[in-house]
């Protein structure tokens, strides 16, 4: 079996050498246009990755910072104010009029004034030596002695001690 001379055809020349000019136009348009997409891609992505890691190293930067003022923050806390509340359902048993009761409060908060404007942290660390000055305070009212007892002790910002009354003899 042999092939036609179809080669010897000035058509035929025509129409392969058509096709062969039509595929090398087509691909080198193909090859223009996915380089140009390509580059597009590739810088874009280029300018995502700088973007991303300027922001992380931001991130990062704000992180340090925000955890070195926090630190700073809670070591300058200091003991602003004191709260104390004489909390006992037994005040008629000891004869304690509301009067009476607040000027105890006062002198509990005079003796503990000491403690304003000390750190938070030397405060927590002596609430037993300020929950013993308490306990061992004697208040004279109305010709009376009374004790405490600390039920309650938050310390924070704002002290907060709540105390029962017991008679001291």
């Amino acid at each position: 079996m042999r092939i036609p001379p179809y080669y010897k055809n000035q058509a035929v020349q025509r129409l392969f050498a058509g096709m062969v000019i039509g595929g090398v136009i087509s691909w080198c348009i193909f090859v223009f246009i996915f380089g140009v997409w390509q580059e597009r891609y590739s810088s874009e992505i280029k300018t995502q990755k700088a973007t991303i890691e300027d922001l992380e190293r931001e991130k990062k930067i704000w992180q340090e910072e925000f955890a070195a003022q926090n630190k700073t923050t809670e070591e300058k806390l200091t003991v602003e104010g004191i709260v104390v509340k004489i909390n006992n359902s037994d005040k008629e048993k000891y004869d304690i009029k509301p009067f009476n009761a607040l000027e105890m409060e006062d002198a509990m908060k005079e003796d503990l004034s000491t403690i304003i404007a000390k750190d938070l942290d030397m405060v927590y660390k002596s609430r037993a030596l300020l929950k013993k000055s308490i306990e061992n305070k004697v208040v004279e009212s109305d010709k009376k002695r009374y004790k405490f007892k600390v039920t309650e002790l938050i310390i924070y910002t704002t002290v907060h001690v709540e105390l029962s009354v017991t008679f001291a003899d």
